[in-house]
């Protein structure tokens, strides 16, 4: 019999042992601080294709609906609206889009507010290299990823042991820079340290105080912090 008699032989297959070629997870990075951006780039790059950046909610929206990323990594707070407005426009139009929020936040208003809004996680930006690219692998999946003690905070909203509204109804009433204020008092900081870390003046950081006592209805530090405490918001 001669070799064209034959007939056609067995489908070539890969040889064995070899795992197969795996597309790299397609990845948008959205911080308002250039600088973030660059070095979470240079952490998961090699792991992951970056295939664009935004600085605000406008950029954010257009980049994410044109590239259309297997993982948004999301900023909480961003010019223009905030994580949760990206969320929300982005999801008006493309439902299935996973998000995991990176912020410096670990307050429980943060974390419970980018969940509510549609992210699949949640890891502060402690996080190292190796772990970033873990968690952005396990939410393109399908995975709920959260930091450990930030898994509490949603654990506790759902379960009713923090009381969402309220919490959002009261911290409403106060500004951005009022909450900066709140949570650093919160924390132990003197007025002189709070005023460094957030590079205003020392009478500055009184007027808020003063202001957040007003708006919450309390009467000194000690409630303020107590307060704060009791919402995990420290």
């Amino acid at each position: 019999m001669s070799t064209d008699d034959r007939g056609p032989g067995p489908e070539p297959t890969a040889p064995t042992g070899v795992p197969p070629v795996r597309v790299p997870l397609r990845v948008v990075v959205v911080d308002d601080h250039a600088m973030f951006r660059t070095g979470v780039k240079a952490e998961i790059g090699r792991s992951v294709q970056v295939v664009g950046e935004a600085a605000d909610v406008e950029s954010a929206v257009a980049t994410v609906l044109a590239t259309r990323p297997d993982v948004v990594l999301l900023d909480v707070h961003l010019p223009g609206g905030g994580g949760t407005e990206v969320l929300r426009r982005v999801h008006e139009k493309a439902a299935d889009q996973r998000f995991l929020a990176l912020s410096v936040s670990d307050a429980a208003e943060d974390v419970i507010g980018v969940i509510r809004a549609g992210a699949r996680g949640y890891v502060t930006k402690s996080i190292n290299g190796a772990e970033l690219v873990d968690a952005i692998a396990r939410v393109a999946e399908g995975d709920a990823v959260f930091s450990p003690r930030l898994a509490g905070f949603v654990l506790d909203a759902f379960s009713g042991a923090i009381d969402v509204a309220s919490v959002d109804e009261d911290l409403d009433r106060l500004s951005v820079r009022e909450r900066e204020v709140l949570r650093l008092i919160a924390r132990g900081y003197a007025y002189k340290e709070v005023a460094k870390e957030l590079f205003i003046s020392v009478k500055t950081v009184e007027t808020h105080v003063s202001s957040v006592l007003r708006k919450l209805q309390l009467s000194n530090r000690h409630q303020l912090t107590r307060w704060a405490t009791d919402r995990r918001l420290v």
